[in-house]
């Protein structure tokens, strides 16, 4: 995939994401998070499962690979965030 192809892939599979999450992130995160997050959910599909997704932009392993990976990256930023906010009031 081109990068045109990659920046298109993270903002929609970060949008998604957000909203699965109930994170309001705004576009340049949730785009970044998109993407980070197919390069994340792409790593754990070849190394728990074996197989090769982000092969192509139309591929619905390309897609399901990158928003789940946008919500694995979403949820941790609650729960980095979270502990953060936590830790002022003590």
């Amino acid at each position: 995939m081109g990068i045109i192809a990659w920046i298109v892939l993270g903002a929609i599979a970060g949008f998604i994401a957000e909203h699965l999450t109930g994170r309001r992130a705004g576009l340049l995160l949730s785009t970044v998070v998109g993407i980070l997050g197919a390069l994340l959910g792409g790593f754990l599909a070849k190394a728990l499962f074996h197989v090769q997704t982000l092969n192509t932009f139309f591929n619905l392993s390309t897609w399901l690979t990158a928003i789940a990976g946008a919500v694995i990256l979403f949820l941790l930023m609650r729960l980095v965030s979270g502990r953060r906010h936590s830790h002022r009031g003590a």
